[in-house]
């Protein structure tokens, strides 16, 4: 159980922690083994389908080492159409809304929807718009809870009536309300480009935090993550418990 969350502006993480950012992604990229290892030991999936979103300016292509992995899971992993994220505007909202009926409409079946930082900004809105089409939702390194608590938030083109993030007071209470659905957000305390405070929602039934350690863009090809989303998506629709790391 993590501490409960301070919804003040936490501000960004400390700057020697961003300045580790790419060498520690990329080291969690070139682990092969773990991830190989995982996919031995991981539950098998029930051929769900799973939306996945990248981060702020990150292409389509930065999720596929987790759709591909998931693939292997046999869960039916798509990425969001997105191209390159560049923020949020009615266009994107269109495309995921679009791309999410798609997905139900498809299998007969609700999705499980991953965001990967703003993307799972992208995830929750969806969800909390679209709740009877989304099974459970899953957020990497996501500062929903304080949106200004990020380097990259001065870069997000959103000025909710010309006012900084920070001071975006309504915004963010708004984000932060709780989902119809189960919520897993998964955060680490040495992440360089998000305050992993800005992470953490109130947890209580089919609300939890998962912390593991690993950088803020090496989320997305690191194998505890992997561990973490591999459990949470092999629940059976209609059922949730917490997490409970492997001793």
């Amino acid at each position: 159980m993590v501490q409960k969350p301070n919804w003040d502006s936490v501000g960004p993480p400390p700057l020697a922690l961003f300045a580790q950012e790419q060498i520690r992604a990329l080291g969690a990229f070139a682990n092969f083994r773990a991830r190989r290892r995982l996919l031995r030991e991981a539950p098998r999936g029930d051929g769900h389908p799973v939306l996945v979103m990248p981060g702020f300016l990150a292409p389509e292509f930065s999720t596929s080492p987790l759709r591909n992995f998931l693939r292997d899971l046999c869960y039916d992993a798509r990425g969001s159409h997105l191209g390159v994220n560049l923020g949020p505007s009615a266009k994107v909202s269109e495309t995921l809304q679009r791309r999410l009926v798609h997905l139900a409409e498809r299998h007969g079946r609700k999705v499980s929807i991953l965001g990967w930082s703003l993307g799972g900004i992208y995830a929750r809105e969806l969800a909390r718009a679209h709740p009877t089409l989304v099974r459970m939702v899953i957020t990497m390194g996501t500062p929903f809870a304080d949106i200004s608590a990020t380097h990259a938030a001065r870069f997000i083109p959103l000025r909710p009536d010309g006012k900084p993030l920070h001071e975006a007071h309504e915004l963010r209470a708004a984000l932060r309300r709780p989902l119809e659905v189960p919520t897993t957000s998964i955060y680490s305390r040495t992440d360089g480009i998000v305050h992993w405070q800005g992470c953490l929602q109130e947890e209580g039934p089919g609300r939890e935090n998962v912390e593991v350690r690993c950088s803020h863009t090496g989320m997305g090809f690191h194998a505890d993550v992997f561990r973490v989303v591999a459990n949470r998506l092999a629940l059976r629709e209609g059922e949730w418990r917490p997490y409970l790391r492997a001793a």
